[in-house]
This record gives structure tokens, C-alpha cells and sequence, in this order.
């Protein structure tokens, strides 16, 4: 036990910055990234760090992309310049309620 326990005087657990979905969450519900977590975790669990990179590289792949959703920011990112191409082209006109200008019809 170090000499000034700051974490616990604080409030704070820096030492828990990777399991912040395994912390107890609101209204005791699960966190959004949970169940990937916890598979990357059973994964990995004694079989060490080398080895768990080669083996568990798809559960760790799922909890990245459940953590930071960069593979849905790419493909949200592909549909709106096609639909930006497609509207410069002519083929495709959008909804009035989706244009910048709202024009009060009420």
C-alpha cells in the first residue's frame, strides 16, 4: 500500500482506465461495449499477452470498433459523398424536409 492513498482520497481509479465497461454503470444496466469486452477478456484470460494477440485478434477487433465505431464513420462517410455525387449529377433529388432552407409551410 503506497504511503498516501490518492486514488481512494480522490475518488478516482486510474488504475481501471481499460474495464471502464465492467465499472458499475446507471440504473445497473450494461454498459454499450460490455459484452465484447467481456469476450475479448475470457479470450485472453491466461493464455498471455503474445499469444492473445494472434488468437483473440477478432474479439479485440470488435470491442475496438464498438469503442470507437470507425468502420460505421467510414461508411457513413462513403453514403453521404455518393449521395452528394448523385444529387451534383441530377439523380437524386432530397426530401424538402432534408434540404438546408426550411420554409415554413405551416
Amino acid at each position: 500500500m503506497p504511503f498516501w492513498d490518492l486514488q481512494s482520497r480522490l475518488g478516482i481509479n486510474v488504475d481501471g482506465w481499460m474495464t471502464t465497461q465492467c465499472n458499475e454503470q446507471p440504473h445497473n444496466k450494461a454498459a454499450r461495449c460490455h459484452v465484447f469486452q467481456k469476450e475479448w477478456i475470457e479470450c485472453a484470460h491466461g493464455i498471455g499477452w503474445t499469444r492473445a494477440k494472434k488468437e483473440c485478434q477478432l474479439e479485440f477487433e470488435d470491442f475496438l470498433e464498438c469503442m470507437h465505431r470507425t468502420k460505421l464513420q467510414k461508411r457513413l462517410e462513403a453514403i453521404r459523398l455518393q449521395r452528394e455525387k448523385l444529387i451534383k449529377e441530377g439523380k437524386y433529388t432530397p426530401p424538402p424536409c432534408h434540404s438546408e432552407k426550411l420554409e415554413d409551410s405551416v
